[in-house]
């Protein structure tokens, strides 16, 4: 099992305020027992070809591989222009994502916001043809999509239209596809979702093709009922927390017998730093001794 790292605790300084580079994280990566790091499309200042090789020649010299490049396709947008734009923008994305990680790395797709306007029939509708629209491309490119059981882009207004289970669950079932599309699984953003990361990975582990591995813990005296909305979903209350993975809410023993039971063969990513790199390291050791246990060479 093959293992990378994203930098979720950088995430604002390299991709908003800019007092970070994506070179910066590469190097500063070279500490850690990784062998990969994920990208996002936030990252780049650029998408010219030279800029993107040089992002490439840097991962490649640290000794990494870029198995997944992390994008957020808004197909839900009610503007046909807006839904136009993020299918020629995830495409470009695909492009990208071939130049940086060669052959089968995996672009996420996600299926957009939850616009209050547009309705359940009509979402599924707008998502199914942004993600039809751009399979074509990776195709061509030779890269998997990978669609995320997510909860919102952190530069999203509103979460995610698929968080839910039924509703991503919906979406898969309308894209028989599954050479170059395939779930990007995430447990914590299923219990973000108020659902069981247990029972969604049971019904698409056949699916997998690429998978974070955060933890939530709650907070002292908190439960995830009190942490429920009206809508079902969790969000990112201050008593959901990150920490250290395989120190959470999440089955890892679990999840990662379901997927050697299902011949999982792809990389699995870190997102984890927020209170510091030793934490990371951390959950990164935490990985190794799941992959010797699940998936012995």
């Amino acid at each position: 099992m093959k293992i990378s790292a994203f930098p979720k605790c950088y995430l604002d300084d390299i991709s908003q305020h800019r007092t970070m580079s994506v070179f910066d994280w590469i190097e500063m990566a070279k500490q850690l027992d990784a062998d990969g790091l994920e990208m996002y499309e936030g990252f780049f200042t650029s998408l010219d070809d030279a800029y993107i090789d040089s992002i490439g020649e840097a991962i490649r010299t640290a000794g990494f591989e870029m198995p997944m490049l992390c994008c957020s396709p808004d197909f839900t947008n009610p503007d046909a222009d807006g839904r136009k734009r993020a299918i020629d923008h995830e495409i470009e994305m695909i492009r990208v994502t071939r130049r940086l990680g060669g052959a089968k790395a995996v672009c996420r797709v996600l299926s957009g916001q939850r616009y209050p306007e547009v309705s359940r029939e009509q979402g599924l509708e707008w998502v199914a043809e942004g993600i039809n629209a751009v399979l074509p491309a990776a195709r061509e490119h030779d890269i998997v999509l990978g669609m995320e059981n997510h909860y919102k882009d952190g530069y999203w207004k509103y979460p995610e239209f698929a968080q839910k289970k039924d509703v991503f669950l919906a979406v898969l079932a309308s894209i028989p596809e599954r050479e170059y599309f395939g779930v990007q699984y995430d447990p914590s953003n299923a219990i973000v979702a108020g659902d069981d990361p247990i029972e969604l990975l049971r019904e698409v582990s056949d699916r997998v093709v690429s998978m974070h591995a955060s933890d939530r813990y709650l907070a002292e005296g908190a439960s995830l009922d009190d942490l429920r909305q009206t809508d079902g979903t969790l969000g990112y209350s201050p008593n959901l927390r990150h920490g250290v993975t395989g120190k959470g809410l999440n089955d890892y023993d679990t999840i990662f017998s379901i997927l050697a039971n299902a011949g999982y063969k792809g990389w699995v990513s870190i997102e984890d730093g927020m209170n510091g790199m030793d934490e990371m390291q951390e959950s990164l050791k935490f990985l190794r001794r799941m992959s010797a246990k699940y998936f012995p060479e």
